[in-house]
């Protein structure tokens, strides 16, 4: 088994991060380090730790719907001493979120230690589409919303791929919309609206793929059924 999917397996972290513990030397086999991505390990015979620590093969996951609140961030420890999603969520076991939400956002998280499942739902040519809810102050004139349907330039350069853009409610000079996108680059809502001049002031991931949010507040959690989890399996 390659060195990351057995990290992965074991409930580290994903496969891509795996390759950067293994790169940065931070994973032995049998008391040696390895830095070879393409390592083989026989999951039978081979010991393997990361950090110093002795890792095993996982032949139960775990799978986890949170609603991430506002105000707290998505890694295990935070320099800053913030809050983190794992002070809401009970389980002992070493779990990690599929994907991110920035500090200021709040929505649908999935926790599991499944790696392999992880970086297939976030890898974005596998175009999993994720939905949001997304406030802004005052009217988009339909030609910047044409824009972000199509992909606009970031403040990177890069560009973004296709997104579904709707517009949902208007409280006001408050403006609603329903928005889906197929990848998952760093901020990458609120740096769409800001390409087109809006600052986002609401944020909430709805959904991923049909997985959607519903029946928990801000702060809770519950286990996915085995519907749920088989149909993640299967996107």
């Amino acid at each position: 088994m390659r060195i990351n999917k057995y990290i992965a397996s074991s409930g580290v972290t994903s496969r891509r991060n795996a390759d950067k513990l293994v790169t940065e030397g931070r994973v032995k086999v049998n008391g040696k380090i390895v830095t070879e991505l393409g390592f083989d390990v026989n999951e039978n015979n081979d010991t393997v730790s990361v950090d110093g620590k002795k890792i095993a093969l996982i032949n139960k996951y775990t799978y986890i719907m949170m609603y991430k609140p506002k105000g707290c961030v998505c890694s295990a420890n935070d320099e800053c001493g913030r809050k983190t999603v794992f002070d809401y969520v009970d389980v002992d076991k070493r779990l990690f979120t599929v994907g991110r939400l920035d500090y200021d956002s709040e929505g649908l998280l999935l926790l599991t230690n499944d790696g392999a499942l992880a970086q297939y739902i976030t890898h974005p040519g596998n175009e999993i589409p994720k939905s949001y809810l997304v406030k802004v102050e005052g009217d988009i004139p339909e030609a910047d919303l044409a824009r972000l349907r199509k992909g606009v330039k970031l403040d990177d350069g890069s560009l973004t791929a296709r997104a579904k853009v709707r517009l949902k409610e208007i409280a006001g000079n408050v403006y609603s919309y329903d928005v889906t996108i197929f990848e998952g680059k760093n901020r990458e809502i609120r740096r769409m609206f800001e390409a087109i001049g809006k600052e986002v002031i609401f944020l909430k991931r709805v959904a991923v793929g049909d997985l959607r949010l519903g029946g928990l507040s801000r702060g809770t959690y519950r286990y996915l059924t085995d519907k749920e989890i088989d149909y993640l399996k299967n996107l």
